[in-house]
């Protein structure tokens, strides 16, 4: 099985993940530069799982519908379409399909189980992955809205990164860097980028929530997957 032809850096994953599947020319539609091309998604479920995708630091592209499988079952041909594709920076390769749990049937069970056994005999992951759990999910979809690198101002990181540097809770630490409205979103950014780490699963993220600047003071619970792998 040869590997997907195109494989979209995560950082230029959509022109963001609200806007939806818009074609093969959405994002010159969008106004976006020839560059980006989109990762297109058919349920608002798929939508969160790219999203979760391309939250996670070690992911570095993310391709939709990469390849079909076709294959002989019962006296007929059946075949499945995977998802997504997705890069790790270490060079493996990890496939991924998307269906809530309460989702999947003995037949749905069946096509996964056998995407996976293909996808083990080349060496690559397979990932079956379902809703984004609570309160991670609504605490990404609001990252995601500042995941674009407009979003960072070089000055207010950095005062950003240097305030962060001992745990503080976020309005606090903002309101050190300079006017909130100026700050937050740059501290957003930081947050989807984790060069600035909160607890993304426990509560929502707000004003109280404690944050650090990375590496300092120990990890904080911030999955990187939709949900471990089988």
């Amino acid at each position: 099985m040869g590997e997907p032809a195109e494989a979209v850096p995560a950082w230029e994953y959509a022109s963001d993940v609200q806007v939806g599947f818009v074609g093969f020319g959405g994002a010159q539609r969008l106004g976006l530069p020839t560059r980006y091309r989109l990762v297109g998604y058919e349920s608002w479920v798929e939508r969160d799982a790219a999203m979760a995708l391309d939250f996670d630091p070690a992911i570095v592209a993310l391709a939709s519908q990469p390849f079909r499988l076709v294959w002989p079952n019962g006296g007929r041909d059946r075949e499945h379409t995977p998802d997504y594709f997705a890069r790790p920076a270490d060079g493996t390769a990890v496939v991924v399909d998307v269906r809530p749990e309460n989702l999947v049937d003995e037949e749905a069970a069946a096509v996964f189980a056998f995407t996976e056994r293909i996808c083990e005999s080349v060496g690559w992951q397979f990932w079956l992955v379902g809703d984004l759990g609570q309160p991670f999910r609504p605490n990404l979809h609001r990252l995601a809205r500042y995941r674009h690198p407009r979003c960072c101002r070089t000055p207010v990181a950095d005062r950003l990164r240097k305030v962060f540097g001992e745990p503080r809770r976020l309005l606090t630490g903002a309101e050190r860097v300079g006017d909130r409205s100026a700050v937050l979103p740059v501290l957003y950014h930081l947050l989807w980028r984790h060069e600035l780490t909160a607890d993304l699963v426990s509560a929502p993220l707000g004003s109280g929530t404690v944050v650090r600047r990375a590496g300092r003071g120990g990890p904080t619970p911030s999955p990187s997957r939709p949900t471990p792998p089988p």
